[in-house]
């Protein structure tokens, strides 16, 4: 058994060469299909390799037989879930290039012993970044109230100020310092506020380069009256932000998820915002994805909602679906392959 990423993509490569055009398959359905695959993209695919697509989202007889032909399949976040058993006995994949970042949820993890695995993750850091920054200055800002306010007719004179509406000068903690957490670090900067950051993966020198200071998780939440989550969910992750822990955070603290919804025990921060003693901005929820029409979170005055959609549009999948074919084409090269995913990295990754 190859159990090591550099021995796998040097046999690839060894194969490759004595090769003509290798097929590819497309893991994607009728909607994700063109978002990310631009007519120049599948030229540069043709130029390589021979490429079908297969739009069902379920695994099937008929998918088997297609992935049995197949040497690269490239997958999108309509995948279906693979199984090494998919492979065939003798399989013949040699690459599985991700339309995206996270994997875990994409990928048996026994297949990393046999099979090399890509992703295409730096195009999405932005634009999450873009959106926390938006999320932040949104509730520090108050905007969503001053819009309500004058779509109902309020009228408000010089006479009324408030404190605390401005990011300078305050303590911003980011929790997780991954691609999005250092994108939203270089964004923040002239801003004039303290970051400060926690992530149990990272070194303070690394953090220091970016003009913050790293602390331990308790230590962030007494401290920031604002909190950016971009960490990723894993099963030591799951409900970081529970009842003990939330309580930790000022009173009119703001608290914004870009990351995944798991990151928070959201039994323990309803009665948080029910109280309003948080505020939150939250583009994902867990495990309620897509949220319920009549969910409560809907009708809270001191949340802002968005749909999963912090890593932006059409423009973003595009560079994504770019980065991954840069990968098939480099693997039909015999050219070394430069977003692989390991299984060491799983632990930390989403």
């Amino acid at each position: 058994m190859i159990n090591n990423a550099q021995e796998i993509l040097a046999s690839n490569m060894a194969t490759e060469r004595d090769r003509s055009k290798p097929r590819v398959l497309i893991l994607a359905s009728e909607v994700l299909f063109p978002h990310f695959f631009s007519e120049n993209e599948l030229v540069r695919l043709s130029e390589v390799a021979e490429w079908s697509r297969y739009a069902q989202r379920e695994d099937s007889a008929k998918l088997r037989a297609e992935i049995e032909r197949s040497e690269v399949l490239m997958t999108t976040w309509h995948s279906p879930f693979l199984r090494m058993e998919m492979f065939g006995v003798q399989p013949r994949v040699r690459l599985i290039a991700h339309c995206g970042g996270e994997v875990k949820s994409r990928v048996e993890e026994k297949i990393f012993d046999h099979i090399v695995v890509t992703n295409a993750a730096a195009p999405m850091a932005a634009p999450v970044a873009e959106m926390a920054l938006a999320l932040v200055l949104s509730l520090v800002r108050r905007i969503p109230v001053y819009d309500s306010e004058m779509h109902s007719g309020m009228i408000r004179t010089n006479e009324y100020v408030s404190c605390g509406e401005t990011i300078f000068g305050r303590k911003v903690g980011v929790i997780g310092f991954g691609r999005i957490g250092k994108a939203f670090a270089r964004l923040i900067q002239p801003f004039g506020a303290q970051l400060l950051v926690s992530d149990p993966n990272c070194h303070g020198s690394s953090v220091n380069d970016y003009g913050g200071v790293l602390l331990e998780l308790e230590d962030l939440l007494r401290q920031c009256s604002v909190v950016v989550l971009a960490a990723g969910l894993t099963p030591e992750s799951r409900h970081l932000l529970d009842q003990r822990r939330l309580s930790l955070m000022p009173d009119g603290a703001y608290l914004i998820n870009v990351a995944r919804g798991g990151l928070i025990d959201m039994e323990a921060l309803l009665p948080e915002l029910r109280a309003r003693r948080l505020s939150a901005a939250l583009d994902v929820t867990d495990p309620l994805e897509p949220l319920p029409p009549d969910h409560e979170l809907r009708h809270m005055p001191n949340v802002i909602l968005t749909p999963h959609i912090a890593a932006g549009g059409i423009e973003m999948r595009r560079e994504i679906g770019s980065v991954a074919v840069d990968e098939v084409v480099r693997f039909c090269k015999g050219e070394p392959l430069q977003n692989v995913v390991t299984q060491e990295m799983l632990a930390t990754m989403t």
